[in-house]
């Protein structure tokens, strides 16, 4: 088989989103003629753990680890110490929210001091190790997946030291993202992202964008060809053996669901005070109404649902590993998924939303009406994405949510998701892979 070093901080035991693409593309290539090479810290930050997913590692990946030095557990422990929730510190670490003068002084330190990211650390040692590794164990191409975008620095150098071919994943923008503002730059410091953005961006041979608005910017800013990947979903994930899906009916529990990170700049107050008054005028519904939380929720969601008077249907279930949350998607009789109240988001392609699909529930988004999530949800007629202030538009979908339920005709079958399967998006990289090394 060809062999293809992909660089990445997340990897099993980490849990949580950064970690699902490319174990995920790990998992396929062998079976396109790849064996990945992976190369991740020994020691890395991990906000969430799921032993479950080294079982989606293929008994073909070499995985090698070097220690690295990052100065994160320092800072939050600061945080800690001097009176900061855990999910201030985990769940809202960057964003527009109002923080303390330590927040904001660690906001300065890490925007200006630890360039591209406070991974910046492991750039050096990582480029010496991995030179040395090549020589006695080379490979035809190189990928790197940020963020953090120091894994794109570790690459951008490898590949101009080796003069292997190197494919840039950027499963999130860099000058772009959402947080990009929030850091509390110098003039100094946002120029030279911007700087390294673009040496990233020119001298990858080919770049990788998970959404097609990301793809667009990119391409407008390079000559180097910007290729859309998606992420996607693991039909193995959804076999109907695994789980029974629950269709509805008057007896039924009307299962709210929201799996993932959930940041208070994502706090849909709008959908909690429709509940809470579709509860006030209909006995039925606030008997069967169950709002579940999967994941990290910061605690000013809960506040909220407690103000709008819905803290009896709240479970508040917090991580659980990948293969339970799947399950949870698929006896869900609603799923949500609020974008953070950034106008970056509306480029944004979350995750999950490819297993919302697949869980063959109705979602509801809210955002963007015009974004990228909009157009996946418009195209596969699975849901809609109305925005954040739309009472009337959101109650409408709630109501038409509720009717189906009660007659059990929740589920959207007829949707044609299948260029969102991990084994065919896998075949596309792979593609990708053969035509990069071949040009």
């Amino acid at each position: 088989m060809k062999r293809v070093l992909i660089i990445s901080y997340y990897w099993p035991p980490t849990g949580g989103s950064g970690v699902q693409r490319w174990v995920k593309f790990a998992k396929y290539l062998p079976l396109e003629g790849w064996q990945p090479v992976i190369y991740t810290p020994e020691n890395p930050e991990q906000l969430a753990t799921d032993e479950s997913l080294a079982a989606e590692i293929p008994a073909e990946a070499e995985v090698i680890k070097t220690r690295i030095v990052e100065p994160y557990e320092i800072y939050k422990k600061l945080l800690r110490k001097s009176g900061h929730s855990k999910e201030a510190v985990e769940v809202n670490p960057v964003n527009a929210q109002n923080k303390s003068f330590l927040q904001k002084a660690a906001m300065w330190v890490r925007g200006n001091l630890f360039r591209p990211d406070p991974r910046c650390l492991w750039i050096g040692p990582s480029i010496r190790f991995l030179k040395k590794y090549l020589k006695e164990h080379p490979v035809d191409l190189i990928v790197s997946t940020g963020p953090p975008q120091s894994m794109h620095l570790i690459g951008r150098r490898l590949a101009l030291a080796t003069g292997i071919p190197w494919i840039a994943d950027f499963r999130d923008p860099w000058t772009k993202i959402f947080y990009f503002k929030h850091l509390s730059m110098t003039r100094g410091t946002e120029k030279w992202h911007k700087k390294m953005e673009q040496k990233v961006l020119d001298d990858a041979t080919v770049v990788v964008a998970v959404s097609p608005l990301v793809q667009q910017e990119f391409q407008a800013m390079t000559q180097t060809p910007v290729q859309l990947i998606t992420n996607g979903f693991d039909e193995c994930d959804f076999a109907a053996e695994k789980s029974h899906m629950v269709g509805g009916g008057p007896e039924q529990e009307f299962c709210v669901t929201h799996t993932g990170l959930f940041a208070a700049d994502g706090n849909p107050t709008m959908l909690w005070d429709v509940l809470a008054e579709k509860c006030n005028v209909n006995e039925s519904f606030r008997k069967a109404l169950k709002i579940k939380l999967i994941g990290k929720t910061d605690d000013s969601i809960l506040a909220a649902l407690d103000k709008a008077g819905l803290s009896e249907a709240v479970d508040n279930v917090g991580y659980l590993p990948h293969s339970e949350a799947v399950e949870q998607q698929r006896n869900a009789s609603l799923l949500i998924l609020p974008l953070r109240k950034e106008p970056e988001y509306k480029a944004v392609l979350p995750g999950k939303l490819f297993e919302y699909l697949a869980s063959r529930r109705p979602v509801l988004g809210i955002g963007q009406p015009d974004g990228a999530m909009a157009m996946i949800l418009n195209e596969t007629k699975t849901g809609v994405v109305l925005d954040w202030e739309d009472r009337e538009a959101i109650a409408q979908f709630i109501d038409s949510c509720w009717e189906k339920h009660l007659t059990g005709e929740l589920a959207t079958d007829g949707a044609d998701i299948s260029q969102f399967t991990r084994r065919n998006l896998t075949r596309r990289m792979a593609q990708l892979f053969e035509e990069t090394i071949n040009s």
